[in-house]
C-alpha cells in the first residue's frame, strides 16, 4: 500500500484556528461548528474550521478489545 504525503502547514498559520477558538470562549471543536454555520463568517475562517473538523479524526487508533 502507498503511504499518504503529511500534510504541511505553514509554521506562521499554525494554531491560528486554536487561537480564534480560545478568544471565542470555546473549544476548537464548538468554534468549528459554530463558524460553519455562520454566514457572516469569512471563507478563510470556514476553510480553517473544516480543516479542523477533518483533522479532529486523524490519528485514531482502534482499540483493542480484550
Amino acid at each position: 500500500m502507498k503511504k499518504k504525503p503529511k500534510i504541511r502547514i505553514k509554521p506562521q498559520n499554525r494554531g491560528k484556528f486554536t487561537k480564534s477558538a480560545k478568544k471565542a470562549g470555546r473549544s476548537v471543536q464548538a468554534h468549528a461548528a459554530n463558524v460553519l454555520h455562520d454566514p457572516n463568517a469569512t471563507p478563510l475562517q470556514k476553510k480553517r474550521a473544516n480543516f479542523a473538523r477533518n483533522a479532529a479524526k486523524w490519528n485514531h487508533k482502534k482499540k483493542a478489545k480484550p
